[in-house]
């Protein structure tokens, strides 16, 4: 399908082959942190690994538990995955007995007291990240936000933008031409980001702990002895009900036709009470349980496969930064972490997830309606619970359509970015990647997900020691894997500097906490009045 802009981009790159290789990623990895018989750790952030409100690598996400590896913005993708080893493998020698959980779906759990939440110190920055979690927890419930992800930031390099309104004839102002064009890949992002549940899902089962108190569910027992439970044809369980989703925001309808309404509905769920939350309005033990009692407590809340991002300065909102700004980003949001590979993620997978969001930026994206967003829905919920289904149809605006015709459709389709990519890196590894891809579909290759299932089968291992077995083995790997000086020592650094700059922010503090937090909203008030 080679469209316009994809006619264009090959132009481009026959003038400048430099252009492409200034494609830009970065990775944000979850993984809790696990004691030795695979129970969820309760130990406080290790010290040594620094500040987790400030610390440019290592942070925590919902859990104290719970960490977050972040690489800086780079071109190069064996750059990004060195950096990460690195902090895998200085994260180890501050952890003592202790690992990183291999796997998406979390090890033995006990509940939501079970589960500690994040603490960013004394500052109202540090304070309102964590009641912000407070109030996840109070919301949903504390054993959703022990999951863990792989969030991949990507974004083309600023010397095609120009380069390309030029050749479309804009006149009108950058930043408004470069929300657009990610705009359009948002919405082909959500037509077919099914595929890449489908392709790299790995939770098709979960550890029994997880479900228990909380109701009935879905899911089957896996074993006799109902350690484990399963759906026999999922892919990525932590995609779905169980995951990260809300009954109270399936009322809410992000549009990714404009920015401007995009911004809007976010900032009148921000403004808007909701009646489920009015029981948390105030405090425990001397501590607030939420933010507010709005839909959304602030626009992070808000799930979804895939995000427009634009870096905000300190203390202005995401929201107030894109609407200033534009879009500068997307990051993708719906990657399992794979326990068949150390770090989580491979070269593979990235080169693949570069040519499918190349292409949806380069295909036609015509504006997306509520009808399509209830298919697109039904479409990721059936790939999520059903995706190995034999016969599995999904629905199509022209009817439905078998998954794996599909699959392959739009496998060949994404061929031409690959090729593209291959040629200006001279290489042939983005096209292996898309071939190995090829292979899943037509059922040469195991999934993911169907290799979860089948080694858990055969060798009769519940889903919290099949995840603790990889979770071993790859903990041998960072503790015998040699860190280069300098990079061990950068990260000595940053812990270091990381403690002092939360040491200074908490110094700086110069109004009361209810102070802070109006001033932050006042902002979503502005946004709502238009300024």
């Amino acid at each position: 399908m080679n469209s316009h802009w994809q006619q264009q981009l090959v132009e481009l790159s026959r003038f400048q082959p430099e252009m492409l290789r200034g494609i830009c990623r970065g990775i944000e990895k979850e993984s809790l942190r696990v004691a030795g018989d695979g129970v969820l750790a309760q130990t406080p952030h290790p010290e040594a690994l620094g500040s987790a409100l400030t610390h440019g690598s290592i942070t925590t996400d919902y859990s104290e538990s719970l960490m977050e590896f972040i690489t800086p913005v780079s071109t190069g993708i064996e750059d990004t995955l060195q950096t990460l080893e690195d902090v895998h493998s200085f994260v180890y020698q501050h952890i003592g007995s202790e690992r990183l959980w291999s796997a998406s779906m979390p090890c033995i759990v006990a509940g939501d007291a079970g589960i500690p939440v994040a603490r960013y110190g004394s500052s109202n920055v540090g304070r309102m990240k964590t009641v912000y979690r407070y109030g996840l927890g109070n919301r949903y419930g504390r054993l959703m936000q022990a999951i863990a992800g792989v969030h991949y930031n990507f974004s083309m390099p600023e010397s095609y933008w120009p380069e390309a309104q030029k050749a479309d004839g804009d006149e009108g102002p950058l930043k408004d031409y470069i929300t657009s064009r990610y705009l359009g890949l948002i919405r082909n992002f959500h037509r077919w980001s099914w595929l890449l549940i489908y392709l790299f899902g790995a939770s098709p089962a979960v550890c029994a702990s997880f479900m228990r108190g909380r109701g009935e569910h879905h899911l089957e027992a896996f074993d006799a002895e109902g350690n484990s439970l399963h759906l026999p044809h999922a892919t990525a369980l932590r995609m779905g009900d169980l995951g990260y989703n809300s009954s109270a925001q399936k009322s809410l309808r992000a549009c990714y036709n404009s920015l401007d309404n995009y911004i809007a509905t976010l900032t009148q769920a921000i403004l808007s009470p909701h009646p489920d939350y009015a029981a948390y309005k105030g405090k425990e033990n001397g501590e607030y349980m939420q933010l507010n009692d709005s839909l959304l407590q602030i626009e992070n809340e808000f799930y979804s496969t895939i995000r427009p991002k634009r870096p905000g300065s300190s203390g202005e909102t995401p929201l107030t930064a894109l609407h200033a700004r534009g879009i500068e980003y997307v990051e993708i949001r719906c990657i399992d972490v794979s326990p068949f590979h150390p770090l989580g993620i491979d070269s593979a997978q990235i080169r693949l997830l570069d040519s499918f969001l190349l292409h949806c930026l380069t295909q036609p994206s015509p504006p997306c309606d509520e009808v399509q967003q209830d298919q697109q829905a039904a479409n990721l919920s059936a790939v999520v619970n059903r995706g190995r289904e034999p016969g599995l149809q999904l629905e199509t605006p022209s009817g439905s359509r078998l998954l794996t015709d599909w699959a392959e459709e739009l496998l060949g389709d994404i061929t031409e970015s690959a090729e593209l990519l291959d040629g200006v890196h001279k290489t042939t590894e983005y096209s292996a990647a898309l071939a190995e891809q090829q292979a899943k579909v037509r059922g040469d290759v195991e999934l993911p997900s169907a290799r979860v299932l089948r080694e858990m089968r055969e060798k009769g291992m519940p889903y919290y020691r099949f995840a603790m077995g990889y979770s071993n083995r790859w903990a041998e790997h960072f503790k015998e894997r040699k860190l280069h000086p300098d990079a061990e020592q950068a990260l000595v650094d940053e812990s270091i500097a990381s403690l002092k700059r939360q040491a200074d922010i908490e110094a700086a503090d110069s109004v009361s906490f209810e102070d802070y937090l109006a001033a932050y909203f006042d902002q979503y008030k502005a946004l709502n009045h238009g300024e």
